[in-house]
């Protein structure tokens, strides 16, 4: 625990929120948080990163419209970093992490404390349910709901309560935060997967209640998703460097996607100058089949009912083949030569679409 830290059992809830460039779903993001219906004291910490584009300015303006908003600096914009100075500065006993990119759905605060003691667990999480508004954001959104575009992650889509890996967000008890050391200011993603490890690992629980439900808003250009999903799988890439097996095995499906396509290419080439001719030429093209069948796939979820109109059905051919590569692009940095300083750059820009 470090030195600045101080345990607080006080009956209430804190709400934590990291936030960078944010200004187009901050307010929103804050609105869902303080509607909940809670009977007991509520806070809402905003861990505040170096924004470009008004998102402190307008932070300072909701803190000042209603007490129950506290900002805490966050220079470093690291996430994790974010978290924790906002749950060393908090004062309850239950911290609910949000995300400004997210909004909780009515009653999601109330349902999860319900879980929270019903179950025991230390952690509870539900289901995030992607939403777009323009083509592309709407395709995004629909893959990400979707097993094919993120995989098998309950959280993204899940039916059954139970104990999981890990939990999206998460409502915890601070006790164990404390317990345990707080979020990982090494991890820069995935640092939510590695907490619940060293929670489960305490012997505590991490719980999933399909019945909690929080919207989450994509990002809403190709490139800003590219490089969340590289971002993203590099540090996925570093978890497995540091905990080997424990990670899932559908972590290693973009990555063989990426190889796949490599080896075509060399393949391709080989052919093309004649240095695999005749048999050994033909032979070697069974190494298209499996991107022949990765192709049909995409054209598949392209088409598929729920698909919405023409133009996310084509941003759909776009977007999933993104998700896949840039991912496993990452992934393979990641477990060949480390995360190291790899950021979410998408977080960077300012290019956000205003929520009506």
């Amino acid at each position: 625990m470090h030195e600045d830290e101080t345990p607080t059992t006080a009956a209430g809830v804190s709400f934590v929120m990291p936030v960078l460039n944010e200004q187009a779903y901050l307010e929103h993001a804050v609105r869902s948080v303080l509607s909940q219906d809670l009977d007991a004291p509520v806070e809402l910490v905003l861990a505040l990163g170096p924004s470009t584009d008004g998102t402190t300015e307008l932070a300072q303006r909701l803190a000042a419209d209603d007490g129950r908003i506290r900002l805490v600096d966050n220079p470093a914009a690291h996430i994790p970093v974010g978290l924790n100075a906002a749950i060393r500065a908090s004062r309850y006993a239950i911290v609910i992490r949000v995300d400004a990119h997210s909004e909780l759905a009515p009653g999601y605060a109330a349902r999860a404390l319900a879980t929270l003691e019903r179950t025991g667990a230390a952690n509870v999480g539900g289901v995030m349910h992607a939403e777009g508004r323009a083509p592309f954001q709407k395709a995004v959104a629909r893959l990400y709901n979707s097993p094919v575009g993120l995989g098998g992650g309950a959280y993204h889509g899940g039916a059954e309560e139970g104990e999981a890996e890990s939990a999206y967000l998460g409502v915890m008890r601070r006790s164990v935060l404390d317990e345990v050391g707080l979020f990982d200011e090494t991890i820069r993603r995935g640092e939510d997967w590695e907490l619940n490890l060293r929670i489960r690992q305490a012997g505590h629980r991490v719980w999933f209640d399909p019945r909690l439900s929080v919207t989450y808003w994509p990002r809403e250009s190709w490139i800003r998703l590219a490089r969340q999903f590289r971002a993203t799988g590099a540090w996925r890439g570093e978890l497995v460097r540091r905990f080997g097996r424990r990670n899932s095995l559908r972590y290693f499906a973009p990555p063989a996607l990426v190889g796949l396509v490599l080896l075509a290419v060399v393949v391709g080439v080989l052919q093309l100058t004649g240095v695999l001719h005749g048999l050994a030429g033909l032979l070697s093209s069974i190494v298209y089949l499996p991107l022949v069948a990765y192709a049909l796939l995409v054209v598949a979820v392209a088409l598929a009912p729920g698909g919405g109109g023409w133009r996310q059905r084509l941003w759909t051919l776009v977007v999933l083949p993104t998700m896949h590569l840039s991912w496993g692009i990452g992934f393979i940095g990641g477990v060949l030569r480390g995360a190291r300083d790899t950021v979410d750059a998408s977080r960077l820009g300012t290019q956000n679409t205003p929520l009506p």
